[in-house]
């Protein structure tokens, strides 16, 4: 049985450099939805993670495998409460894979000061308070946490959150399309009053709960626009790119449903500031993710494809110079659940415990 050993003093006190055979206390709030199904099978063959709660308001009581079959004599747990006072005095990280309102209802300093918290909804996201009560249209209870909060995109911020202690995990959508825009808008080549954003995703983006809309009848057959002109994840798209770029950003996303489970392909367009080439382009793209271990510039001609990073961490990129329009068009492919989701969580918990970042992480991609 391997040593477990404390790894922090509870107050924000994290060494740089600790015995590799210490164990991760986790606890999962939303246990039971898609992410947080996918945060149990990443978790699962983590060297150095150990689930000690798995968290549902709604099936508390009742064998965790009984709801998810596929961990049958893997998980023998129970479903817990979602209360998030007892759980931070028992581990050393707390997923929140919860609808928004939960987390930031819920979080105080004394939750903090025991444990980090990596909240997969939108609550910490955005910076400024108003823009997230007009979008999610909820009155934030702690905006308070919001400064300090790190948003955890860890291909662009991951200094600061190797010393967070609380961490705003990327929407899926924006993760995508932060990825494949950034160095273009970081090295000024587009022009950001010309971005379209068109987006497709699979139905587990919509979450577990019963909706008439992602039935199998409805989806099947079917692909459909949705939340035209109003998504919310528009302004945490246009926050980051605003911050790549050094200027206001705002543009057109367009989220589209697509009948298959997962995945999520972006196609992205924008006008160029000057006469660009292929090399020129791809060398940008190469500076900024070649020492990535999880996103994929994809050779000349090559476009992103879901099938290819299904199951995966991964994120696929590429671009087509259009000299025609003077457009440049960009494309990115991604698995929702993992990189949109749990995947990118754990690799945010990875830093902030000051592991290998790809620990847990090497799962390739699933084919068919």
């Amino acid at each position: 049985m391997r040593n477990k050993c404390i790894i922090m003093q509870k107050i924000n006190s994290w060494e740089t450099e600790r015995d590799r055979n210490y164990m991760i206390k986790v606890g999962i709030i939303g246990a039971t939805g898609y992410a947080g199904g996918e945060l149990v099978r990443i978790l699962q063959l983590h060297k150095n993670a150990e689930i000690k709660w798995y968290g549902s308001r709604s099936n508390k009581g009742q064998p965790y495998a009984g709801i998810y079959q596929n961990f049958f004599k893997i998980v023998a747990a129970d479903c817990m409460d979602e209360n998030m006072e007892t759980l931070a005095a028992e581990v050393d990280v707390i997923f929140t894979a919860t609808p928004q309102g939960f987390c930031s209802h819920a979080l105080n300093e004394t939750i903090l000061q025991q444990a980090k918290i990596i909240d997969l909804s939108a609550d910490f996201r955005l910076k400024d308070v108003n823009i997230y009560e007009k979008w999610y249209e909820l009155t934030h209870p702690c905006p308070q946490y919001l400064e300090e909060a790190v948003y955890g995109l860890c291909e662009l911020n991951r200094e600061q959150i190797k010393g967070a202690r609380l961490l705003a995990n990327p929407g899926c959508y924006p993760t995508c399309s932060i990825l494949s825009l950034y160095p273009l808008a970081k090295e000024g080549l587009i022009d950001m009053n010309t971005v379209i954003i068109d987006a497709k995703s699979g139905t587990s983006g919509a979450g577990r709960s019963a909706k008439t809309d992602n039935l199998f009848c409805e989806v099947n057959e079917n692909i459909k626009a949705y939340k035209v002109a109003g998504h919310r994840h528009t302004p945490e798209i246009e926050e980051q790119l605003s911050i790549a770029s050094g200027e206001p950003v705002v543009l057109n996303f367009t989220p589209h449903l697509v009948p298959m489970n997962r995945g999520i392909l972006i196609t992205a367009y924008a006008s160029l500031k000057r006469e660009v080439s292929y090399k020129e382009v791809k060398a940008v793209y190469d500076s900024y993710y070649e020492k990535e271990a999880f996103v994929r510039v994809l050779e000349k001609d090559v476009f992103p494809q879901t099938r290819w990073v299904e199951g995966s961490n991964f994120v696929d990129v590429n671009f087509k110079i259009d000299p025609r329009t003077k457009r440049i068009i960009v494309m990115g492919a991604m698995d929702n659940l993992v990189k949109g989701a749990a995947g990118q969580a754990v690799q945010n918990m990875n830093l902030m415990f000051g592991l290998p970042e790809t620990e847990g992480l090497q799962m390739l991609p699933v084919f068919p």
